[in-house]
């Protein structure tokens, strides 16, 4: 009776251990315990490490597992896939407790049996029950299998009756004032409760059916003529913790995930709308320019309406965030034949661009601001206008982009503020502060009537990296 009593409180103490991120390693400190495993010569060394924590969080790092976590709807494949999973880390927990005899606190085959209902419903869950005994039934505890299937099929009953799939990951077995705060959602309230009840029952179920037919199923404490109440308590605590704690590691993965997911779509709506500030920008000056040829020169008026008919075309195509550094020259060049109608031979463009960075991936639309912001501060009030040069260069993993004008120059009070205020340098600096965070750098260097340099140093980004999507 002795050994029993201390092996409930060892893996009840095991799994608060859990709660809290401990590992104690191996319990020698306890003297009873000791003279009672010297007592029945067995190694009664029991790792109250947090055993169920390790084995969740070890689940949550597959991804696949973690994919099919997020998933609300699965298709039977899928859910076979989670039944083998959990039937292949808890299965062998119980293949552990049956052929070492003495660390029964790895059977926890009862507990994932309705964890996987409850995650999947009742076709994982009763699959993952059967599997999962299978060990047991070859050792002839042959009402397990209809235990852990029951249970099982009960994780899907309460999968169906939940109000959401997220109040399954809510759940405690801690009542704390959140739990009477929400009293007024009684369907909330009444399914917490029945999930309570149900992990309960399920231990109740395991405990009657070990002693009234002793060897045919597995329970903490067979053969007690009289076990103290408290021991009882314990065990059905230690049940409650056992289903809770890999909700709740699972419930975080799944909060980081969404997480991620939130963070990517707010950066593609950013992206979008500076985008939808640059594009109508562009589109207005260069309609300016066309309104003007149709008065002074028709036939070039059609030629610059067509070249702007490739731009827009091009524009239409631009879904992705990124795009090889060679099609934003080609643009760029179309965008400069439409302003050299314009400006005439008063402006000029020169490129001095490494081969090596014309395949690499830079963010769209990236280049033609800064053009723009050349042409019209720089450029635009220089009798004799003036060049425009961009240069490229691949260096330790970074590549640097550069557009330099020697225009007019940007006054010192203007040159402050440049990167807040404005549609072109300031639209830039914020994409790339969205899309790359800190790591990377602009920076624009400008003297009154000496010109003005932006420089842009990025990340290097292959075209199938998942960064370029």
């Amino acid at each position: 009776m002795r050994q029993h009593e201390n092996l409930i409180i060892i893996r009840t103490l095991s799994k608060w251990a859990g709660l809290a991120g401990l590992r104690l390693g191996y319990l020698v400190c306890a003297p009873e315990v000791a003279d009672l495993a010297r007592r029945v010569k067995q190694p009664y060394s029991v790792n109250v490490a947090a055993e169920v924590a390790a084995l969740a969080s070890f689940m949550v790092r597959s991804g696949a597992f973690k994919r099919m976590l997020m998933r609300e709807e699965r298709t039977l494949n899928q859910r076979l896939i989670l039944a083998l999973s959990f039937a292949g880390i808890f299965g062998a927990g119980v293949a552990i407790r049956v052929l070492t005899t003495s660390y029964q606190a790895a059977d926890l085959g009862l507990e994932a049996a309705l964890l996987a209902g409850l995650i999947a419903g009742y076709v994982t869950g009763l699959v993952s029950g059967v599997l999962i005994s299978v060990p047991a039934m070859i050792a002839g505890e042959y009402l397990s299998m209809p235990l852990l299937a029951a249970a099982g099929v009960l994780g899907g009953l309460l999968r169906d009756v939940a109000p959401s799939t997220e109040e399954i990951y809510r759940f405690s077995p801690i009542m704390d004032m959140s739990f009477f705060r929400r009293g007024h959602d009684h369907r909330r309230t009444a399914f917490h409760l029945f999930l309570f009840l149900s992990i309960i029952l399920v231990e109740f179920l395991r405990e009657t059916l070990g002693f009234l037919f002793p060897g045919s199923v597995f329970y903490l404490h067979p053969q007690w003529p009289s076990p103290h109440p408290l021991w009882i308590v314990l065990v059905y605590v230690c049940t409650l913790f056992v289903v809770t704690v890999p909700l709740k590691i699972w419930n975080s993965a799944r909060n980081e995930t969404k997480l991620v997911e939130q963070e990517q779509l707010l950066m593609k709506a950013r992206l979008a709308a500076l985008s939808s500030q640059i594009n109508p920008h562009f589109l207005f000056n260069t309609l300016n320019s066309v309104s003007s040829l149709i008065r002074t020169d028709p036939g070039q008026a059609r030629s610059v309406v067509y070249k702007l008919s490739n731009i827009l075309r091009s524009l239409l195509r631009k879904h992705e965030g990124f795009s090889p550094l060679r099609e934003e020259l080609a643009f760029i060049g179309d965008y400069l034949d439409i302003e050299m109608v314009r400006f005439g031979d008063k402006l000029r463009f020169e490129s001095q661009v490494s081969p090596e960075t014309l395949d690499m991936m830079v963010p769209s639309m990236l280049l033609q601001p800064l053009v723009e912001n050349s042409i019209r501060h720089g450029l635009a009030g220089k009798l004799d206008g003036g060049v425009i040069r961009i240069r490229s260069q691949a260096a330790g993993g970074r590549i640097r982009l550069s557009v330099e004008d020697d225009g007019v120059g940007i006054p010192e009070a203007r040159l402050a503020t440049l990167l807040e205020q404005g549609i072109g340098v300031s639209n830039v600096n914020e994409r790339l502060k969205v899309l790359f965070g800190g790591d990377y750098r602009l920076h624009v260097d400008s003297r009154p009537e000496g010109g003005t340099r932006i420089e842009i140093e990025i990340p290097e980004i292959s075209s199938g990296s998942p960064a370029s999507a």
